[in-house]
């Protein structure tokens, strides 16, 4: 079982793999007070003001602070309805809002973040935020019986669909940042979220570094408009095989 230094190690093998311009964040769902480690940021009690979960993801990944958000803590209705912090609402406009699946209500008091380097705990789930080429060497990693658990969200809330299926099924998630993201959270365009489960992040770091040591895959391309470019031994012997002209 991977120990908190070894998923300390992950986060800093995912920044360097991939160029990651922010950190990826280590998910913990919290049942109790105690779950809180000493010196994360409890925004209403700590500092005076709310956020939404958006935000607190930001600051955890380019602040690079650990923040535990509380029911008290919250400004959006979408992570307090998701998370199972509140009961759904009976008025259909306001249940019509959540597009996604709940945790049960109760099981949870809030959620933790942190950046994956440096949290002092393990997580339940991490989410990387990445431009569409990094999300692409991601996807290109995964082992083809792995890429069938590859699911996809376009629709808020993007800080309930990268955390709530991901628990509950085990499955990775891709989403589309919400209009909150962008708005309030500073996320910039061409940004995406992969939402990967704890029991899955050790294979998928083994698996971007075995990408990373093959020098021709697409994580070392460099861009640039060039016919009769280097092909892969791949394309060579299919080429060769269907007589075309090939390298």
């Amino acid at each position: 079982m991977p120990t908190i230094k070894d998923y300390n190690r992950y986060g800093e093998e995912l920044e360097n793999i991939l160029g990651l311009s922010t950190s990826p964040i280590a998910v913990k769902m919290l049942e109790s007070e105690a779950d809180i480690p000493k010196g994360a940021v409890r925004p209403k009690k700590d500092r005076g003001y709310h956020l939404a979960q958006c935000q607190a993801f930001s600051l955890s990944r380019r602040d690079r602070i650990a923040v535990a958000m509380l029911k008290e803590d919250n400004w959006c209705p979408g992570a307090v309805i998701s998370y199972g912090l509140v009961q759904m609402p009976d008025d259909p406009a306001a249940r019509a809002q959540n597009t996604g699946e709940c945790f049960e209500y109760g099981k949870y008091i809030g959620i933790l973040t942190a950046p994956l380097k440096k949290a002092a705990y393990e997580p339940d789930a991490v989410i990387i935020y990445c431009d569409t080429n990094q999300l692409r060497i991601i996807l290109l990693s995964l082992k083809m019986e792995e890429r069938k658990l590859v699911k996809s969200n376009f629709f808020p809330f993007s800080c309930s669909n990268s955390v709530v299926p991901v628990m509950l099924h085990g499955e990775y998630w891709i989403n589309l940042p919400d209009p909150g993201e962008y708005a309030r959270a500073l996320t910039i365009p061409g940004e995406m979220m992969f939402s990967v489960p704890r029991e899955k992040l050790p294979a998928l770091v083994e698996n971007l570094r075995e990408f990373d040591r093959n020098e021709s895959g697409f994580a070392h391309e460099q861009m640039m408009m060039q016919p009769d470019f280097h092909q892969p031994d791949l394309y060579k012997k299919v080429f060769e095989a269907w007589g075309m002209d090939h390298e």
